[in-house]
């Protein structure tokens, strides 16, 4: 037996194909880490130049939103139909399209060259979008694209590399491993298969030690080290919980039932759709003083820490400039708006409670916040406390958390990203379905008469 097994290890280890697949695995974790990091500065660069030009010329850059998104959106259309929205409905839904030339068109590396220009370019015009589900999508296409080279067999593709793709794209945006994990755990697969959880620890290790490398390491927010001290203070947990839920739930409806009910005007006016989508933003930038544009992370930031305020209702008005960014159509993620709508959501409900610290109370809204939008609440406790480096709050973060969760789940039954990546996996696997049966009927009545293999058996191909 110990002589079988001996035998085997070795023939695995001389076994081209085993090399062939770590190499794969490993050059693509850091080819993700080091083109995520180059992403996250270009992405600041576009951010920043915006707020400059906006804080100058307030009234000038008002025009840009509507002409920015207008052409964002041809170009997504003319070029890179796939590439709209956040990015991590196409990574769910590659996971249960069941033909590979199908999911060749929501993951490839054409789609991740586009989904960076596109976003950077949604950043410079003042979109209220993020980079983060971008980031997803991104290292998801970039694996499986290497994957194709390399000749691995589908099943590696469809678990492997796409759920290690999305999780260290996750890692490397926010230099938080944990919640990487975590988040191809609970919202890419909802499952964690013994043979892919070795893959998806590595992918996220290496994709975020080039990010760190490359970037430094660092708290996304910063660090604080606010805390809830007194039994009276965990009143704010189910305050920020059930608002945060409401409010996430909503949103998430919001996203949701619109995308559905503009779904055949978008598809016959793209660019007219974003130009009044742009208008829109443009009127709420208006509203705020230019605090609305962008992804607000230096809102966020400054909320956090401590060192500024922010107006009264700036959260609801970030989550309406964030709703107006992505039913544009333009490619651009939440999950950076998210966090910045939850943090000034806390700041309001901080006066509210007198005698617990203000930072506390923003770190229960942030996680709030994002907990009812994306419904996963394990990440969102681990994502806030990973970006603020303050393991004190995990067990307040943890339970605001699961209350938010499950307000929002009142409200929005079904998971935002879930809901998003149907349309794209109905349709993949339509296609797929037409492509077979045109193939079949252009062969000959031989070669229809020759059994066929059923793709659940082309599919067993383990990964190694």
């Amino acid at each position: 037996m110990l002589y079988r097994r001996l035998r085997h290890t070795r023939r695995r280890l001389l076994s081209l194909r085993h090399w062939r697949t770590r190499i794969v695995f490993w050059g693509g974790s850091l080819l993700v880490g080091a083109i995520s990091a180059g992403f996250a500065e270009i992405a600041s660069v576009a951010d920043d130049s915006f707020h400059s030009l906006s804080s100058s010329h307030r009234y000038l850059t008002l025009a840009i939103p509507p002409i920015g998104l207008a052409l964002v959106a041809w170009l997504t259309f003319r070029f890179w139909p796939d590439a709209g929205g956040s990015g991590i409905p196409q990574a769910i839904a590659a996971l249960g399209i069941r033909k590979e030339r199908a999911r060749r068109q929501i993951l490839s590396m054409r789609i991740a060259v586009g989904k960076i220009i596109l976003t950077i370019l949604g950043l410079a015009s003042g979109a209220s979008i993020g980079r983060e589900g971008p980031t997803v999508h991104i290292g998801a296409s970039i694996m499986t694209s290497l994957g194709r080279l390399a000749r691995f067999p589908p099943q590696a593709l469809e678990r492997g590399l796409i759920l290690a793709g999305g999780a260290g794209g996750i890692s490397a945006a926010f230099n938080t491993p944990l919640a990487g994990i975590l988040f191809a755990i609970e919202e890419m697969s909802r499952s964690f298969e013994e043979r892919t959880n070795g893959t998806i620890l590595i992918m996220v290790l290496l994709s975020g030690i080039t990010a760190v490398a490359i970037l430094g390491d660092y708290s996304y927010f910063g660090s604080t080290d606010a805390w809830l001290s007194a039994p009276g203070d965990w009143l704010a947990v189910p305050v920020c919980g059930v608002v945060g839920g409401v409010l996430g739930g909503l949103f998430s409806s919001a996203i949701v039932y619109g995308s559905q009910r503009i779904a055949p005007f978008a598809k016959r006016h793209p660019v007219w759709l974003a130009v009044i989508c742009g208008a829109a933003i443009s009127l709420l930038g208006l509203i705020s003083g230019g605090l609305t544009y962008g992804t607000g992370y230096h809102e966020a930031s400054s909320v956090v820490s401590g060192s500024a305020s922010l107006p009264t209702g700036f959260g609801i008005l970030k989550m309406l400039a964030t709703i107006a960014s992505y039913l544009s159509g333009i490619p651009g993620g939440i999950f950076a708006p998210a966090l910045a709508t939850g943090a000034a959501l806390g700041a309001d409900l901080a006066p509210l409670f007198h005698s617990t610290p203000a930072g506390a109370i923003v770190l229960l809204g942030m996680v709030a916040y994002f907990a009812g939008v994306v419904q996963t609440p394990m990440t969102a406790f681990v994502i806030v406390m990973e970006m603020t480096s303050n393991q004190d709050m995990l067990l307040p973060l943890m339970a605001t958390s699961l209350v938010a969760f499950s307000v929002s789940r009142l409200i929005c039954h079904e998971p935002i990203y879930h809901s998003l990546s149907r349309a794209f996996l109905v349709r993949g696997n339509s296609e797929a379905a037409k492509g077979a049966t045109t193939t079949n009927q252009r062969r000959t009545p031989e070669a229809n008469q020759a059994p066929a293999v059923p793709d659940s058996e082309s599919e067993k191909a383990p990964v190694e």
